[in-house]
């Protein structure tokens, strides 16, 4: 008879993830393994998951028992890599040869058993994941290294839906590394927030986080504060200044709304990121920068590229790595979340009185279109605490009537084409249009997308160095291939 060994973490919680549930029915192996004393918790979807994780689950047993459970991968993948749970698979051996779960395993699970197993192998593995987990969290402790999920005070990205969990894992990914990151998302999504979470789980994060505002800086003033300046570059110019970039150095640069930055002064800074030194004005040496660059904006940099106003090479150079940050009304519950968040700030500060949002006050929010995203949020947020005179916050207290969000939404339809739209003008930007390479992109046939480009009167500028551009004669690239 199978036992499962008594050394077992027994009072350590282990996350079940079940892709399909079976409509609820038991597995035999989590069953036998909870009368063993398992402290196991079964969840059959993501929002159950995501719960499970506040209970402190360090480690993560993900059931893929049918091949229809193949269908689930995607889905929970942004899930599964997030990396303070330690994961381990139990998957039927007839699925393990199967493309889409080997490349599964290898990316995201720490190990996996093959079905049928014994219960002490399985109790054996998790016990390893287990500990590897912890010792993975005292070496971060140690190390001062923020976990993607924990709030850090006054710059906590506050967040547990499958768009955030993603994002918390590409964070820690090109954390890693030194290359440059190009963060894009609306305004008030956080971006200098993403920033900084990179540069503190990085090996920089003892050095300077240095972040600039290429849209507050005048243009004539530009050269000098990024370089700095000799004294006596100029009139006033009375001291040495040290510029933004050398006042990184060793650490961070942060370049927010890069795409407002003057065309004459991106081949300055293209000069510095290709040779890494820099000249004060009115100076003639020139300095060695270690600095790593990260840069945002909330423009369609490719289409600025086409339209003459952002410098190709530059481009390239900046946008090694792209995260994009999702705008806050496509995070649904992570808006209840963040103004709960908030709310214990800002209530401590201006109102202790109040004991929350009263429900018409999170359906108002939770309707509302948001088009200043999370800063929006925080704003109001903090107006509500001040303005608020019950012991619960209305709709009026945040600026928001209570049916506002009726007239806000958006049909299904129309949400569909703007998203069509835009990603066709992306992906018509990124292979300069070029339409069999943006329909690959797209993961449509030509003739698709000539009826969608047609369909939405899209008319693509055109690239320097492109070829003409293919609207209007929608047959000429097909007759050529014949």
């Amino acid at each position: 008879m199978l036992y499962a060994s008594n050394s077992a973490p027994t009072t350590q919680p282990v996350l079940v993830l079940r892709l399909a549930g079976r409509n609820g029915q038991p597995c035999q192996y989590t069953e036998t393994l909870r009368q063993q004393g398992l402290n196991l918790i079964e969840c059959f979807s993501l929002d159950a998951a995501n719960d499970a994780l506040q209970t402190g689950c360090r480690v993560g047993l993900l059931t893929v028992t049918h091949e229809a459970d193949l269908a689930h991968l995607d889905k929970c993948e942004p899930f599964v890599s997030n990396t303070r749970v330690t994961w381990v698979g139990l998957v039927a051996q007839e699925l393990i040869s199967l493309p889409r779960m080997r490349d599964f395993i290898g990316e995201h699970l720490f190990n996996f058993i093959s079905i049928p197993a014994q219960l002490d192998h399985i109790v054996l593995t998790l016990r390893h994941a287990w500990g590897m987990a912890y010792l993975r969290d005292v070496r971060n402790e140690n190390l001062g290294r923020p976990q993607p999920l924990v709030d850090d005070g006054e710059f906590a990205m506050v967040g547990k839906t499958p768009q955030m969990l993603q994002l918390f894992s590409q964070l820690h990914k090109v954390a890693r590394t030194d290359a440059a990151v190009m963060i894009a998302g609306p305004s008030g999504t956080g971006k200098e927030l993403a920033a900084l979470s990179i540069h503190r789980q990085s090996a920089r994060r003892n050095a300077p986080f240095v972040a600039v505002n290429c849209g507050a800086i005048a243009p004539q003033l530009f050269q000098s504060e990024l370089f700095g300046y000799e004294k006596g570059a100029f009139t006033g110019a009375h001291q040495r200044k040290i510029g933004r970039i050398e006042a990184a150095q060793g650490g961070t640069l942060f370049l927010d709304e890069i795409g407002d930055m003057p065309f004459d002064m991106q081949v300055n800074l293209l000069r510095f990121l290709q040779e890494k030194t820099i000249e004060r004005v009115g100076g003639n040496d020139s300095l060695e920068i270690d600095v790593r660059v990260i840069a945002a904006t909330h423009v369609d940099l490719a289409e600025a590229v086409a339209q003459g106003r952002f410098r190709e090479d530059l481009y390239y150079r900046i946008n090694v790595v792209c995260i994009e940050i999702p705008q806050l009304a496509d995070r649904g519950q992570d808006i209840e979340d963040i103004s709960r968040h908030y709310f214990s700030k800002f209530a401590s500060m201006h109102n202790r009185s109040l004991r929350g949002f009263s429900k018409a006050a999170m359906n108002a929010m939770l309707s509302h279109s948001w088009p200043g995203n999370v800063r929006e949020l925080v704003n109001r947020v903090q107006r509500a605490t001040v303005m608020a005179e019950g012991r619960f916050i209305q709709p009026e207290d945040l600026g928001l009537n209570r049916n506002s969000g009726d007239s806000q939404l958006m049909s299904l339809e129309d949400a569909r084409a703007a998203a069509e739209r835009t990603m066709i003008r992306r992906a018509l930007a990124q292979s300069r249009n070029q339409i069999s390479r943006a329909a690959s992109l797209l993961g449509v046939s030509r003739v698709t997308l000539y009826r969608l480009i047609e369909k939405y009167n899209i008319r693509p500028e055109v690239m320097s160095g492109a070829r003409p551009s293919f609207v209007g004669n929608p047959g000429s690239e097909m007759d050529a291939r014949k």
